[in-house]
């Protein structure tokens, strides 16, 4: 990993956190939440020796992952220092979540010492992530640490940089339907989008993209599986199965599942199946090479 520069250490408690990007703070308080890479988590060990540091693995392909990030902001927050939260999206920084053994997300770990120790993984209660949280807190007052982690404050943006673009006032009713989690409204609003501007890929992705959480809101995990596994020939068990793992980041693996189901059915039966693919390859990304590589196989197919 890579090294910070020694100058971040130089006393007790001065260490600088303009490196790591803030996450928006809970309302009506100060943040003690940020966003961490690989090259940021030599300085989070070092933190760690004055108070525990929490660190999130999540997936934003994870439905039920914004649930308990929201959860661990609160009680982080709620903490008033006595935490920090570091948040990694394991799709961005696939190698720090190997080096850790991340298996499945999301999953919370703790830095207490410059040691990691597992807390927990999959999605929690409230009373649950506190009980944690309390028995971490105790931890680090029996091996001395009773420092307190200072608000943290977003880098500056250097004058040098173009400022963001504004967003798109066009999506912002998808936006907020999305962050309501009400993904069938979300893709009314994406339709009528395309219906005004069709072609557009920006509002084509975020349909495809609502649409695939939309659908993951009515089966079950482990039902789709069974089904998946007991029913080879049924096309509404497959479609949900590599619906599944596109969620879980197995997109080649859901395509090349919706591929052989394709192969197997009569050319006027492929319809539902060539569909759910040109989705599901807005959904992974246009340039993704395993979406480039099942593209062709489905012209093949086709033509």
């Amino acid at each position: 990993m890579g090294r910070m520069p020694d100058e971040n250490f130089s006393r007790p408690g001065a260490v600088d956190l303009s490196s790591l990007s803030s996450a928006p703070p809970a309302a009506g308080g100060a943040s003690y939440v940020l966003d961490a890479t690989e090259a940021d988590f030599q300085q989070l060990a070092q933190l760690s020796a004055q108070y525990p540091v929490l660190v999130e693995f999540h997936s934003p392909r994870d439905t039920g992952g914004p649930a308990l990030s929201q959860l661990l902001r609160e009680v982080v927050n709620a903490a008033e220092g006595r935490f920090l939260l570091a948040r990694v999206d394991v799709d961005q920084e696939a190698r720090l979540a190997q080096a850790v053994g991340v298996q499945a997300v999301p999953t919370v770990v703790a830095l207490i010492g410059g040691q990691m120790a597992p807390l927990f993984q999959g999605t929690k209660s409230r009373e649950e992530v506190q009980a944690v949280l309390d028995q971490v807190a105790q931890l680090a007052v029996a091996n001395g640490m009773t420092g307190r982690a200072q608000p943290v404050a977003a880098a500056p943006t250097p004058s040098a940089s173009p400022a963001e673009p504004p967003a798109d006032p066009r999506f912002q009713a998808a936006d907020d339907a999305l962050e309501a989690g009400d993904y069938a409204r979300a893709v009314a609003e994406f339709d009528a989008l395309l219906a005004a501007t069709p072609g557009d890929a920006e509002a084509i992705a975020g349909r495809a993209q609502a649409s695939l959480l939309h659908r993951s809101t009515q089966f079950d995990p482990a039902d789709v599986v069974r089904r998946a596994s007991a029913e080879p020939d049924d096309v509404d068990a497959q479609l949900q199965a590599a619906d599944l793992e596109v969620i879980q980041g197995s997109a080649e693996a859901a395509f090349d599942r919706l591929l052989s189901l394709a192969r197997g059915l009569a050319p006027d039966q492929r319809d539902p199946v060539r569909l759910r693919l040109l989705e599901l390859f807005e959904v992974v990304g246009r340039q993704d090479p395993a979406v480039s590589k099942a593209r062709r196989q489905l012209s093949q197919l086709l033509f």
